[in-house]
């Protein structure tokens, strides 16, 4: 992104007038007068809880791009995610080759099929998020659950988020989304132009005892579960195999881990 000096005095003097208020958006957050509305959520009594959420993607139980079509379709059809052609679309979930997804684990020897295949990429819901920390307005917030969320509503588009993130996570509405929706889901809400978006782990779902829509869509390829709990399924997967974690020298931690 490419953020000029009058951009940035245009984020920092919306942020100055609103503290300067004492009655900012940030300010009202702290106190507790504002709720995300993703807050609003009701909330089940069978809700899925953890300390920190996290994911295991198991590459090697799928063996072509097209295998994550399945899941990527179920994505984008529970959170009404348009397909927009051209350069401008928006994504939550999509495929990467080896090189896009771990470009510091490069080596000669790497295998064929390693080195062919194609891997799903989303918000990685890092344990020490950059977005957070660039985000002038407190959007992007982390959650205890360690779920990093996107308020749509408080977002005021400055794409700093999109910037902090080293992944390529998020996606800024350029144009209105809704006629790009083929199918639209009245259970959750669409988005306008001019903010960003990206996975939320499926807070929603989790909210009404549900696995995220890809990790239904997988048929146990993808283990989602609590990395804060030493007996948990996901924990012994990750004792039992070895994974990487995309850029892990950058310092931010990532949730989400392959099995390669």
């Amino acid at each position: 992104m490419k953020t000029t000096r009058r951009d940035f005095l245009k984020v920092a003097g919306v942020t100055a007038l609103g503290m300067a208020a004492g009655a900012g958006p940030a300010l009202a957050y702290s106190k507790g007068a504002y709720l995300p509305h993703t807050e609003h959520m009701d909330t089940g009594h069978d809700h899925l809880a953890a300390k920190r959420w996290g994911m295991v993607i198991d590459t090697r139980a799928f063996h072509g791009e097209a295998d994550y079509a399945p899941l990527i379709e179920a994505c984008h059809k529970e959170h009404n995610v348009p397909t927009i052609p051209g350069t401008q679309d928006v994504k939550w979930l999509w495929t990467g080759g080896f090189h896009a997804t771990f470009p510091h684990n490069h080596q000669e020897f790497l295998a064929e099929r390693a080195h062919h295949a194609a891997y799903p990429l989303l918000c990685n819901h890092c344990d020490n998020p950059p977005c957070v920390r660039v985000c002038p307005t407190q959007a992007t917030f982390k959650r205890e659950d360690g779920i990093v969320m996107m308020d749509m509503h408080r977002c005021i588009g400055c794409r700093f988020c999109m910037a902090g993130c080293p992944y390529g996570s998020r996606s800024f509405n350029f144009q209105d989304p809704r006629p790009f929706i083929a199918e639209e889901n009245l259970a959750y809400p669409t988005r306008m132009k001019g903010v960003v978006e990206k996975c939320t782990f499926c807070t929603e779902r989790l909210a009404e005892g549900k696995m995220p829509a890809c990790v239904e869509a997988s048929e146990g390829k993808i283990v989602f579960g609590d990395l804060g709990d030493p007996d948990s399924e996901i924990r012994h997967i990750l004792a039992e195999n070895f994974t990487l974690r995309r850029k892990p020298d950058l310092g931010t931690s990532p949730s989400v881990f392959y099995i390669i």
